[in-house]
């Protein structure tokens, strides 16, 4: 946890970040930002959904309505926190069930930070309801929940942006313009990806009576009920394949979204993936502490590696991709990027974007990661103006997706031992039953799965 903490907090120290906060998109679209106060509510009032909450608030005069979580204690200090940041310094309507506050307001955006498992019947739930949605990634535990989602989304003609926001951050908008996209890699062939920290919850924490705060039943969901044995906030929940994807499914869905962006990727051809729980075998987490993948395009391999003990395999980017092209080189992280050329040439390194002085009050949000605020801050705009204009936003719902499925899918292979070859067209995997039954999990009654086409 603390190699983790510290490396997706810390501070660039001496000189000032040498980029500028660019004023285009990823999408070279001019980040204008909308003069309408848009109602916005926001389900699952934890770390980072408050995270992405501030940083709406931060760049548009929107209206927090609502919020809605489980946890009545969290979401009062939620409430507190929001009426001392909006304009209005109104304390928003508070709710226990997210389809009652859906029920209940006239929403046209709502953000969406709750586990994993939730995603997919929250989002679903607020589309029918005729809001706009920011779902944080991954954006479903399984394919058939992400199949629906997109259905949802397109059926509902509303825009849904996905927290990818790798693709709105500064210094990597930059290296696409200025290293991948002017060729200066050359012909890219083979791509590395990781996740070296220390981020695998372990433990054996005793079953207790769960508090009477917290609604443990509605938490849980669709989800299969475990044992209470403390709150799930923070990243327990993470440690169970219950609720999510494991490292795979939370780590390496950033850095393969963010090369697939990059080289203009779509679904990989086939997934293959080996791991498991090779070395701490202690405690209850059954999410695996190592494991490698590759996702396969014609000739290119994107190899991912993880492991969640040891050092890392460099040790300035331990949260990473690289690019190798036969003219150089581009590593990069949430940090930074550094180009390195085939022979002669000059390198260039770039280092990430802050913006503390533009946004003093970054300086004293609790568990804040300064270094995506800038990203999340561009991301938000970037959803507003497809509102505005009715596009698709550089994160939509299809490519958050095609990045969840793939890891989900390189979970299935690993699982199974066996090669997967997914059909988008079809959506089934093909020649092999036994995984195709994988693609959904079965739902706890009385929730429902989402198929794609019943929505």
């Amino acid at each position: 946890m603390n190699n983790y903490n510290s490396n997706r907090r810390r501070f660039i120290k001496g000189a000032t970040a040498s980029l500028a906060l660019s004023a285009l998109s990823a999408s070279g679209m001019p980040l204008i930002i909308p003069p309408k106060t848009y109602r916005v509510a926001l389900i699952g009032t934890g770390w980072y959904g408050k995270s992405d909450l501030f940083r709406l608030i931060q760049v548009s005069p929107v209206d927090v309505v609502a919020l809605c979580d489980v946890d009545k204690n969290m979401l009062a200090e939620a409430g507190k926190m929001v009426s001392q940041r909006q304009k209005s310094a109104k304390v928003p309507r508070l709710y226990n069930d997210y389809r009652k506050m859906l029920s209940e307001n006239k929403l046209d955006i709502v953000l969406i930070g709750t586990p994993d498992h939730w995603h997919a019947l929250q989002t679903i739930d607020a589309l029918k309801a005729g809001a706009h949605v920011y779902v944080q990634k991954p954006i479903s535990v399984d394919v058939m929940e992400g199949e629906a989602m997109v259905a949802a989304a397109r059926k509902y003609n509303r825009v849904v942006q996905v927290g990818t926001q790798r693709k709105s951050t500064p210094h990597l908008i930059d290296a696409k313009k200025n290293i991948v996209d002017t060729g200066l890699l050359g012909k890219v062939s083979h791509v590395e990806m990781c996740c070296y920290f220390h981020m695998r919850a372990n433990g054996n924490p005793p079953v207790e009576p769960v508090p009477d705060f917290f609604d443990y039943e509605m938490w849980t969901g669709p989800a299969p009920l475990r044992p209470y044995d403390g709150l799930p906030h923070i990243r327990w929940w993470r440690t169970f394949m219950e609720y999510g994807n494991g490292i795979m499914g939370d780590m390496c869905i950033h850095m393969f979204d963010t090369v697939r962006w990059m080289l203009k990727l779509g679904w990989p051809k086939r997934i293959s993936s080996t791991g498991g729980i090779y070395v701490d075998k202690t405690g209850k987490s059954n999410i695996a502490d190592t494991q490698s993948a590759v996702f396969e395009y014609d000739n290119l391999n994107c190899v991912w590696q993880h492991r969640s003990w040891g050092t890392p395999a460099d040790p300035e980017y331990p949260w990473s991709f690289k690019l190798f092209g036969d003219k150089g080189t581009l590593a990069a992280s949430t940090m930074k990027y550094d180009f390195t050329p085939q022979g002669k040439g000059d390198k260039i390194h770039k280092d990430v974007v802050y913006e503390k002085e533009k946004y003093p009050e970054d300086l004293t949000e609790p568990r804040i990661e300064l270094n995506a605020a800038p990203a999340t801050r561009i991301h938000m705009i970037d959803f507003l103006n497809a509102i505005e204009k009715g596009g698709r936003p550089i994160a939509d719902i299809e490519e958050g997706h095609i990045s969840t499925a793939s890891c989900i899918l390189a979970n299935l292979s690993m699982q199974t031992g066996r090669p997967i070859v997914y059909d988008p067209q079809k959506r089934e995997i093909t020649g092999d039953p036994e995984a195709n039954n994988l693609l959904q999990r079965p739902y706890r009654k009385p929730w429902s799965h989402p198929y794609p086409n019943s929505i």
